[in-house]
């Protein structure tokens, strides 16, 4: 449901929270290393995050990246919509062209259609701050 960039951004914005310090700014090359997403790759899905003021980002030698908003009103709907956009969530899984709610239904739609919309319930209610909490509490893993 996620693409590998979805994924990725995710797992980014979430060690940046967990190791969010006001005023500081994280690496990239720190970020690539303990989440081993290349740094090239890394970069540009950083970047298009903070375009979208989902997070901050700095140049030079104390440059870095940081938390744009606060964490608590960063939902993880918001990151998938700016990576991946909403398809995920209203296209037919298996990609046939005229799959819908009133016609022309695809073998796995009732069934998908009913996970799709608590996939999306989650997203559209759990944050960032939640899961960092959890991740910092012990309570879950989040990078490996």
């Amino acid at each position: 449901m996620l693409s590998n960039t979805c994924k990725y951004a995710l797992r980014a914005v979430l060690y940046l929270a967990v190791n969010n310090e006001p005023g500081q700014k994280i690496g990239i090359k720190q970020i690539s290393k303990e989440l081993d997403i290349p740094s090239p790759f890394l970069g540009k899905i950083l970047q298009t995050l903070a375009k979208h003021k989902l997070l901050l980002s700095s140049k030079g030698p104390n440059g870095g990246f940081a938390i744009g908003k606060d964490s608590k009103d960063l939902l993880l709907m918001d990151i998938v919509q700016v990576i991946d956009g909403m398809d995920g969530f209203h296209k037919c899984i298996i990609g046939v062209r005229d799959c819908s709610e009133l016609e022309n239904q695809c073998a796995l739609h009732v069934r998908y259609s009913e996970l799709r919309e608590e996939i999306s319930k989650i997203f559209e209610v759990e944050t960032i701050e939640h899961l960092a909490k959890n991740i910092k509490e012990g309570k879950q893993v989040y990078f490996i």
